[in-house]
Parts: C-alpha cells; sequence; structure tokens
C-alpha cells in the first residue's frame, strides 16, 4: 500500500517548479488523449508483469516499482514533462524510501510512448546511464512492434539483471517493500 506524507509535497514540489518548458503541444496532446491503459494491458498482462517484477527482485534487496500511464493529467502537462512526471511519481508513491535506497521505477507513458527509469541514490553510483538508457531503448522498440506486455516483462526483467550485479552478494530480502503488481493511470 502506497502512502504519500507531508513531505511528498516538500519531495515533488521544487522539482515541478524550475525544470519544464510550459508546452501547449504537450498540453492539447495529452488533453485529446483516450484513456488507454487497459486497452493495451489488460488484466492477465498486469498479472504477468506482477509475476515478472517478483521473479525479478528475487535474490536482493532492490525494489521495482511499474507504473503505466495513458497521459498527463491536463492540470500538470502544461508545466510538467514526461521526466518531471516520473520523478513526481518516484516520490508520491514512495520509491525513494526503501530501507536501502534501492528503489528503481519503471515509468511509460502511453501518450508521449515514452519510458522513464528512475533510480534511488543507493543505486546511482554503482551503475552507469548507458544501461538505464538501452532497457529504455529496447522497451521502446518493442512497444513500437505492439509487443506491449512482452516489451514490459523484459525490461523488468532487464532491471532485475542490473540489480543483480549490483548487489553480487546474495542479501536476504525479507520483506517486500513495493507491490509487485503495476500502478496504472489514466
Amino acid at each position: 500500500m502506497v502512502t504519500t506524507t507531508e513531505t511528498t509535497q516538500i519531495v515533488t514540489q521544487p522539482k515541478i517548479e524550475h525544470m519544464a518548458q510550459p508546452s501547449l503541444k504537450r498540453w492539447l496532446k495529452h488533453f485529446f488523449f483516450m484513456p488507454a491503459t487497459k486497452r493495451y494491458f489488460n488484466q492477465q498482462d498486469q498479472h504477468a508483469i506482477s509475476v515478472a517484477v517478483q521473479q525479478a527482485e528475487q535474490g536482493h534487496v532492490g525494489e521495482i516499482q511499474v507504473v503505466i500511464e495513458g497521459h498527463i493529467p491536463c492540470s500538470q502537462a502544461y508545466h510538467q514533462d514526461i521526466k518531471m512526471r516520473a520523478r513526481e511519481l518516484f516520490a508520491e508513491l514512495g520509491v525513494w524510501d526503501t530501507e536501502l535506497n534501492s528503489g528503481i521505477l519503471l515509468y511509460i507513458n502511453l501518450c508521449e510512448r515514452s519510458v522513464e527509469i528512475v533510480i534511488d541514490r543507493g543505486l546511482k553510483s554503482a551503475t552507469q546511464q548507458a544501461t538505464w538508457d538501452s532497457i529504455c531503448h529496447q522497451l521502446i522498440v518493442s512497444m513500437q512492434q505492439q509487443q506491449y506486455r512482452q516489451a514490459v516483462i523484459e525490461a523488468v526483467l532487464a532491471i532485475g539483471q542490473v540489480l543483480n550485479q549490483f548487489y553480487d552478494q546474495n542479501i536476504p530480502d525479507q520483506s517486500d517493500e513495493l507491490g509487485n503488481a503495476p500502478i496504472m493511470l489514466g
């Protein structure tokens, strides 16, 4: 279960205020985008993604949260781009609040056909940007071929492999700090 606190505003507000260029074009694109998450990902797909997350989290303390969003809410789309939206969700969903700072958010925006991976500070120094860019690129290519379910599953498993390399010693993970089911928004 996700609990938002008063600190969520503190974490997300400064990033929203100064990073995005206002864009009427982006706002219009998201305003006219029809809700799509259920069209692309049915219940079986969501369950398969959940199983993949559970499998990818085995053998290390890394936590993966998948968020699939049809479009940015219209009240935010004018001032917020995909990167900022991913960072906002990273904070609001508490992915940053794992015990060992080992949270990873895989954010997919169907309207923009864009993917962002936000990693916590515990992983940032030990991984390279090229690794994450490669996972995002492969996910986008697979989604362009309309293999949505398989694309997300492969990306989750690739993230799990990166975590296995980072946490080379098998640290027992007693708790699942973040849920395994993908969060479907709009």
